[in-house]
């Protein structure tokens, strides 16, 4: 029987951030860094990184629905950057760390419609962009995986490690059986 999946794309920042949250949760399959939000075909890192392009760094998320939810991922999400910010995440400002939701389905757009609307009743206005998913581009392959193969780097410690200790706090039963540890 085959499974069938749903593909998420979310921008929250750095990529290198939302990979190693996403990839951490029960049910994702595989997440893939990238870029999507803009117009430019096929870009590279430092085009993406120049805010010529109208990309955001962004993570494509595939996962299993019966395992886990949209909604619990819209909540992960939301509550492992700042939604509250425009084009900013901590130190790293320019249009490409926006937070932005590409949606892929008119049921994902809904949900993150009703999530945002929900939030912004009882907090700060989120700022998040939610749009279609148009195109998606692989980040380059120095990117991929990048807080697995660098976790000794000042920004995974500094940056990525807090947010992962976050998510593991909040989110235990999300998580696959071997994340449930502290970094």
């Amino acid at each position: 029987m085959l499974q069938k999946t749903q593909v998420a794309v979310f921008g929250g920042g750095c990529f290198w951030c939302t990979e190693a949250v996403f990839s951490e949760l029960n049910g994702v399959i595989s997440v893939m860094p990238g870029y999507a939000g803009g117009k430019t075909k096929n870009p590279t890192y430092e085009e993406v990184c120049s805010g010529i392009t109208g990309h955001a760094e962004v993570t494509r998320v595939e996962f299993d629905p019966e395992m886990i939810s949209y909604g619990d991922i819209l909540t992960v999400f939301f509550a492992t950057h700042d939604p509250t910010t425009l084009n900013r995440q901590g130190n790293d400002i320019g249009t490409e760390y926006r937070s932005i939701i590409l949606y892929t389905s008119d049921e994902q757009r809904i949900e993150a419609e009703e999530f945002i609307k929900n939030f912004n009743e009882s907090g700060p206005k989120i700022v998040t962009e939610l749009k279609p998913l148009e195109s998606f581009y692989e980040a380059e392959e120095t990117h991929k995986q990048y807080y697995l193969k660098n976790q000794s780097q000042p920004y995974c410690q500094v940056i990525i490690n807090p947010k992962l200790n976050k998510l593991r706090g909040k989110f235990d039963k999300l998580l696959k059986p071997s994340q449930n540890e502290e970094v």
